[in-house]
């Protein structure tokens, strides 16, 4: 018996929980040593005390009473079992604890075994965890497997509506909308089988339910949790109604900004579209001034080289020479000035062929290199492989020209121009919101400064004709007018990006062509040369006399027999009578009443051999197709001098058609 008293003697004091055995009376019989230390007493001045010593003042009236409730109806009381009372030291310190009971049978009676057990540092983590619980800025729900709440926190009342006893002990589905709580067990069961974190912005999005019924959008993030009763999931709950309205509001405002942009682009591509019909219409009656200034000034400039070489009236004519020279150099410069404007007006008829971006700009390093000067360097970056394009070449070499000379006028002080080629494929979408901007494969051409760069005034007014911030005289204003048309006319588009301070980027798109083919143009050299005439008749139609007469009189001194019309109205019955042979149609693109396509295509229905040359200032849309003339058309480009138009008479005489 002695070795059974040893072990039990032995385990008692070994038991990390305080042992007080107390008999009916409550008189303490035996305490162990975690006794003595848990509430600082002495071993010998706790036994025959009542147990009422260790029990705060304050409770202590009324624990005789629940002391003889238990021993009426004495069983075990495990911990957990909800005994959870207050413990006090010999000092007067009073702290949280936790007790089990367990009655039992001596010679003397029953007395009650109370294991004891200091719970202060576990209260510390529970209020910590529920001021955590409290704080949290989400609603927090915990949930039995069977979809009972069982813990809610101070935001899930505030965010739901409902008392936390309102909400604890009723099942989740109460704050979820009445059209989907029926299928909602099933999730949870699913959960439940494999539960596992899912934070916040894993994709659940659901909706809730408030006590009022109102119902709005949330996100929620689940943990399970592991409990003496099982696992809990622990729900965090947030309102997202506030980010979905943002959201929304953002995705309004960007589209409103996407609408007021294209807006803009649509609305600077129309007032340019404007400006190009209006230089078009400028352009095309100035070509005709400037055809009678040139060959008058030519004829004239005949009849004082005859007097100079008689001598007749001395060293003056020599005099009236340089001036009539002057004359015909500043007609030159206004001729190329008309071409500017019809490049930007798109009205200029062009002869492409597919082309190397590459290879243009390679064949230009030269001449750019010499065009900037010494202070500006030119960095070229030629992706390989690029794309070919349909362009005319002179063209894309206007655009690079034109290109590197804003470049070099912005950076006076020296700087750097970048040329790129790339290859860019363009979606539907980013064409959709760019006026202009075609869907597809593009070589791109780019080219940068790092000059003075432009405000944002300046920027929306590049492209118009005859702008420019350059002091006066020392700019036409057409240089980027013209890169806009040439590359428009392409079929391509031109943006722009500069930043005062920083330096200008202009990018060039110009659709990618499968073509194989390196000749669209087809037409004669009508550039050297003064081909022989024989005495062929010509029906010259033209509404304006004053060039109607100087190209009458440029045919008729070749040899040429001229029958003149001023309109179409003269010319039909002119050619239905004439007894002879009428060999060549020569006649104004654009006239009044009926045009000179029109024209042609009546006198042919009659004089099926007769061969026709238009001649205009600009010949689209009546005679080009997407800029580019139509197949067996031959063009006459107002201004002309004698001998362009000699060869063109010529080459339409000789034509097939």
């Amino acid at each position: 018996m002695k070795g059974s008293s040893d072990l039990a003697s032995g385990l008692l004091e070994a038991a990390p929980d305080a042992i007080v055995a107390v008999r009916d009376d409550g008189a303490i019989v035996l305490v162990n040593t975690q006794a003595e230390r848990l509430f600082g007493y002495t071993r010998d001045e706790l036994v025959g005390q009542p147990v009422e010593i260790l029990i705060p003042v304050g409770v202590r009236a009324v624990h005789p009473d629940h002391r003889n409730r238990y021993f009426a109806d004495p069983r075990p009381r495990p911990m957990g079992a909800g005994m959870e009372l207050a413990g006090r030291r010999r000092d007067g310190s009073e702290f949280p604890a936790e007790i089990s009971l367990s009655p039992l049978e001596t010679e003397e009676g029953t007395i009650v075994s109370a294991a004891v057990r200091d719970v202060t540092d576990r209260k510390r983590a529970e209020a910590k965890f529920r001021g955590l619980l409290e704080a949290a800025p989400d609603a927090i729900i915990g949930v039995r497997p069977d979809g009972q709440i069982v813990l809610v926190n101070a935001q899930a009342e505030r965010l739901f509506g409902y008392t936390r006893d309102e909400l604890v002990g009723q099942p989740v589905e109460i704050l979820i909308p009445v059209g989907v709580r029926a299928v909602h067990p099933d999730h949870r069961n699913r959960y439940f089988a494999a539960p596992r974190p899912r934070p916040m912005g894993a994709g659940l999005q659901l909706a809730a339910r408030r006590r009022n019924g109102s119902e709005f959008p949330v996100e929620i993030s689940l943990s399970p949790l592991e409990t003496e009763e099982g696992i809990l999931v622990s729900a965090a709950v947030r309102d997202v109604t506030d980010r979905l309205e943002a959201q929304a509001e953002g995705e309004r405002l960007r589209v409103e900004a996407q609408r007021r942009n294209f807006e803009a682009q649509l609305h600077q591509s129309q007032r340019l579209e404007s400006l190009g019909q209006l230089a078009g219409g400028v352009a095309h009656d100035f070509n005709n001034l400037l055809g009678v200034v040139i060959n008058y000034a030519s004829f004239v400039a005949e009849e004082v080289a005859q007097a100079a070489a008689t001598q007749t009236a001395g060293g003056r004519w020599s005099d009236v020479l340089r001036d009539i020279e002057q004359i015909q150099r500043a007609a030159d410069r206004a001729t190329a000035l008309t071409h500017q404007l019809l490049t930007f007006g798109r009205r200029e008829t062009v002869q492409p062929r597919v082309l190397d971006l590459n290879q243009v700009v390679t064949d230009l390093e030269n001449l750019l290199h010499r065009t900037l000067g010494e202070h500006i360097e030119l960095h070229i970056h030629l992706q390989p492989e690029l794309w070919p394009i349909l362009a005319d070449p002179g063209q894309i070499e206007q655009v690079l020209t034109n290109l590197a000379v804003n470049a070099r006028d912005a950076m006076p002080d020296g700087g750097v121009l970048t040329i790129d080629t790339a290859n860019i494929t363009i979606d539907p979408d980013y064409a959709g919101e760019r006026p202009g901007v075609k869907a597809g494969p593009h070589a791109r051409i780019r080219v940068s400064d790092s000059g003075t760069g432009m405000p944002p005034e300046v920027l929306a007014r590049v492209f118009e004709p005859f702008f420019t911030t350059k002091p006066k005289g020392e700019g036409s204003g057409l240089g980027l007018a013209t890169v806009y048309g040439i590359i428009s006319q392409a079929g391509g588009n031109t943006d722009i990006y500069s930043e005062p301070g920083v330096g200008t980027t202009i990018r060039c798109l110009l659709p990618a062509t499968a073509a194989i083919t390196t000749d669209a143009a087809g037409q004669p050299d009508t550039t050297t040369g003064t081909p022989a005439h024989a005495g062929e008749t010509v029906l010259l139609v033209e509404d304006q006399p004053a060039i109607l007469e100087v190209t009458r009189r440029l045919l008729a001194r070749n040899g040429y027999q001229v029958l003149t019309a001023t309109s179409a109205d003269e010319a039909l019955p002119l050619a239905a009578d004439h007894p002879g042979p009428i060999h060549l149609l020569l006649t104004d693109v654009i006239m009044p009443r009926l045009q000179g396509k029109e024209l042609a295509s009546r006198i042919r229905s009659t004089r099926p051999e007769i061969r026709v040359l238009y001649m205009s200032g600009y010949a689209h849309p009546v005679l080009a197709t997407q800029g580019k003339l139509d197949p067996g058309v031959i063009l006459l480009e107002k201004p002309f001098s004698e001998r362009v138009l000699l060869a063109k008479v010529r080459d339409a005489l000789n034509s097939s058609t």
